[in-house]
């Protein structure tokens, strides 16, 4: 099969598109590995992090790549699935047995890894998972609509629902609106009945959060982001902050919560040393909340939204396979608009 396999980090010329021996399924695997043809592939800031390398560590060599979609080849007979299923999957795995897997929070086994991260991923022909992170595909979507979904959606879904657990009316301040998280997470809290003020660095980024839902948009590098967020709460703050750049914004986005509320934030892009004031926080009765990924049913309740037009997955700019390295330039320039996938396999 043609896969990316990295077998050093450094910049983007170290994704090689080269041969590899298909995945093989093993028989009576106690998750029943479904083999995968893989048709396309979104890509994520982590897929930058596994090719640079740095602090965590990245297990090399391996396939890169998380968000999948494509179709069931091989499955167990007692899965309920079949060849030619069209499927999206769950891109990460626990170890299947500790509580936090047995209630469905993968994301917080203490053996959680993410496909492309920590085992061989998706940028490639042919991929092995269990076959219980293969969601049905919506027959109302395309496979490389499909691949901008997995993490973006459910990481937006989990902080949004799980731990800020946003309200219909509440006001939410997304920061970053033109990434594909981000995107996800205004869409997300407009279905849930709340009012979003979303900040970025260019017109086309802010009029596409305005297409996604925002109500009130802002040029961060332009203009202030508290006074807007006090004009726009009447000086009382926003109920959720959702962030996922870190340092930057760290100080904006506390200045701009309001007593009671919640700041929810799942990435550093930006840096991850931060200082905060115990005091203040503690005095105004507001919440911190990390969150990493969500669950293998959140997923499942995302795609129902997508086949039912509730949310609407945006692809910014699809890359062919070969063109990964072109793919990574392009999301470490910040131009994107929304998701940027790879197509993988051939869709006919």
């Amino acid at each position: 099969m043609r896969a990316v396999w990295l077998e050093k980090h450094g910049g983007p010329e170290v994704l090689r598109v080269v041969e590899r021996p298909d995945p093989v399924p093993i028989a009576g695997s106690k998750l029943g590995d479904t083999l995968i043809d893989v048709r396309a592939c979104g890509l994520n800031h982590l897929d930058v992090w596994v090719r640079l390398g740095g602090k965590r560590p990245f297990p090399l060599p391996l396939v890169p790549g998380s968000d999948a979609a494509g179709v069931v080849l091989e499955a167990p007979a007692d899965s309920g699935l079949v060849p030619g299923d069209e499927v999206v999957v769950y891109p990460a795995s626990g170890c299947g047995r500790c509580r936090a897997c047995e209630r469905g929070d993968d994301q917080l086994c203490v053996a959680f890894s993410i496909f492309g991260a920590s085992r061989d991923g998706a940028m490639a022909e042919r991929l092995v998972v269990p076959a219980r992170n293969c969601l049905p595909k919506p027959a109302s979507i395309d496979f490389e609509t499909a691949a901008a979904v997995a993490i973006n959606y459910v990481t937006a879904w989990h902080m949004l629902v799980a731990r800020a657990r946003v309200r219909a009316g509440e006001q939410v301040l997304v920061q970053a609106a033109g990434s594909g998280v981000s995107t996800a997470a205004i869409q997300i809290a407009r279905a849930l009945g709340a009012r979003v003020l979303a900040t970025s660095s260019t017109p086309e980024k802010l009029a596409h959060a305005e297409r996604q839902g925002a109500e009130l948009v802002v040029d961060y590098r332009e203009g202030d982001v508290c006074e807007a967020v006090a004009d726009w709460t009447d000086g009382r703050g926003v109920d959720v902050v959702f962030d996922h750049v870190g340092a930057p914004n760290w100080q904006v986005d506390l200045d701009c919560l309001a007593k009671g509320g919640r700041l929810v934030f799942c990435g550093t892009t930006g840096g991850p040393e931060v200082s905060v004031d115990l005091a203040v926080v503690y005095f105004k009765g507001q919440s911190l909340l990390g969150s990493t990924m969500g669950t293998r049913d959140e997923l499942r309740t995302i795609l129902g939204m997508i086949d039912r037009g509730e949310l609407r997955p945006i692809v910014d700019r699809v890359f062919e396979l070969a063109d990964l390295p072109r793919a990574h330039e392009y999301l470490e320039s910040q131009k994107q608009v929304g998701k940027v996938v790879v197509r993988v396999g051939d869709e006919t």
